[in-house]
This record gives structure tokens, C-alpha cells and sequence, in this order.
């Protein structure tokens, strides 16, 4: 079976990484966040904007994958063709051990400079943090061997930017051709990545939503899971295995909306 996943905020939530929404907290309570994560921002004191994501990028290195990463993994272990398809920017999918993850919203444990594209190695932004900074602080951000005056930025979509060209062509084939959706964790809010499950619905394709919260996309679904990712994730891998031959509607249609 084809299948993809729309993953979305609640889906890295249960490794402890707090959902972009959430209130800030330490150092960075008095910002916003959505203020932060734009190219103004960066542009007007890079130093805040990196330190900022110096302290994410942290986060993430020390968050380790749930069971529902893991059972994500493990439908390609029975033999299922799964594209991953996630608005997260950490790494937990491809640790997990998925192997095709497409990044809507790039990579947080990347940068790249601003004038001529040029990456380090070792990426700076995964550098452990200056001794005695475990809550982030301002830090300029390093300046490009590669060019002549480009600093460095992390890989990631910004407020007002576009989504990468690739992965967004990548993501609308794999949601195209797949047999079933699954859409994990996702308020359903952000574009233009929301409107995937209706293009799937469009086409007659099976989308199961697991969401603990009902979204504008509950009352489209084919069937909706009110529970975390990984205890549906768990679910589903427990009926594929119980029945490995029922097609996708078999599988999700079965389990009332709750």
C-alpha cells in the first residue's frame, strides 16, 4: 500500500519540542515567536534570531523519537511505500528511521548563508551551546568563508517566504498518488501545506486524521482519531498487522470518531 502522512507540530509535541505556538519561555518569555521567524527579523538583529534558533536547535538535538515516530518507520518494515510528508523542522522522522521525509518548512538543524547559499561542516547551528548558556542568548551568527559579507541563517522557511520548490512538488506527487493519507498532529492552519488532505479527499483517496483536538478537517475525513500521534500511529499498525489484506477504508473505517 501507498501511503503518505501530513505531520504537523503535535507530532514532535510528544518528543518534548513545543509546538511553535506555545508560550515562550526562559530568556525568550518577553518575544514572539512569529516575530522572530522572518526575514525582517533577522535582517533588523541577527543576533537575536540566531541565538533564538541556536536554543530550538538544542531542543531538538536533545529530544529523542516517540513510538509513533518509530511506528511510522515500522510501515515500511511490512512492506508499505510511505512518503512523509511533515511541516516539522527537526529530525525525528529520519532518526526514527523513515527513509523518504520531505521538509515543507526546512530544517532546523541547518543553515546556510544568505549571500551564496554555502553550508559548513559541521553545520554551526548544531554547535553545542557556549558553557553556561542552557537557555539560549543573543549570538551573531557566523560570517561565510565561502563569500565576501553573507552571514549565516537557518535552514528554514521563514514568515513571507516560499516553500521549497522540490519538497512542495514532492509532496503534492506523493499525496497524489498514494492509496491512503494519514494526517497526523496538524492544526490544519498553515498554507499552503493545509490544503493537501483536500486534494486528497478531491481525488476519493481515504485520509484518516489523529489529532487529540477536532480541526477543520475532522468533519472531512474519512474517519478521525481523537487521540495523540503515537497512540494512533499504534493503532494502525496494529490492524495492519491483524489484517494485513484489508484495503485503507477497512482499516480506518471500522473506528468510531471519538
Amino acid at each position: 500500500m501507498r501511503i503518505a502522512l501530513l505531520t504537523g507540530a503535535g507530532m514532535s509535541a510528544e518528543s518534548g519540542i513545543p509546538t511553535f505556538r506555545d508560550a515562550l519561555t526562559g530568556l525568550w518569555a518577553r518575544f514572539d515567536p512569529q516575530r522572530l521567524a522572518t526575514p525582517e527579523a533577522f535582517r533588523e538583529d541577527p543576533a537575536l534570531v540566531w541565538g533564538w534558533y541556536r536554543w530550538r536547535a538544542a531542543r531538538v538535538r536533545n529530544a529523542r523519537p516517540h513510538a509513533g515516530h518509530h511506528g511510522v518507520a515500522a510501515l515500511e518494515t511490512l512492506g508499505h511505500a510511505v512518503t512523509v510528508v511533515t511541516q516539522n523542522v527537526d529530525d525525528l522522522h529520519e532518526r526514527a528511521g523513515s527513509s523518504r521525509v520531505l521538509h515543507l518548512h526546512g530544517r532546523l538543524l541547518s543553515s546556510r548563508c544568505t549571500s551564496c547559499g554555502a553550508r559548513m561542516a559541521p553545520d554551526p547551528i548544531a554547535h553545542d551551546l557556549p558553557e553556561g548558556v542552557s537557555e539560549g542568548a543573543r549570538e551573531d551568527p557566523p560570517a561565510c568563508r565561502a563569500c565576501d559579507g553573507g552571514r549565516f541563517r537557518p535552514d528554514v522557511v521563514w514568515f513571507g517566504e516560499p516553500l521549497p520548490e522540490d519538497a512542495w512538488r514532492a509532496a503534492q506527487e506523493a499525496i497524489a498518488a498514494c492509496d491512503l493519507l494519514l494526517v497526523v498532529g496538524t492544526s490544519g492552519l498553515v498554507h499552503p501545506a493545509a490544503a493537501l488532505p483536500l486534494h486528497a479527499l478531491a481525488r476519493g483517496t481515504p485520509v484518516l486524521e489523529i489529532n487529540p483536538a477536532r480541526t477543520a478537517l475532522s468533519a472531512q475525513a474519512d474517519a478521525a482519531w481523537q487521540v495523540p500521534a503515537a497512540a494512533g500511529i499504534e493503532r494502525l499498525l496494529a490492524r495492519l498487522e491483524t489484517s494485513p489484506e484489508a484495503g485503507p477504508r477497512m482499516l480506518i473505517g471500522h473506528c468510531p470518531r471519538r
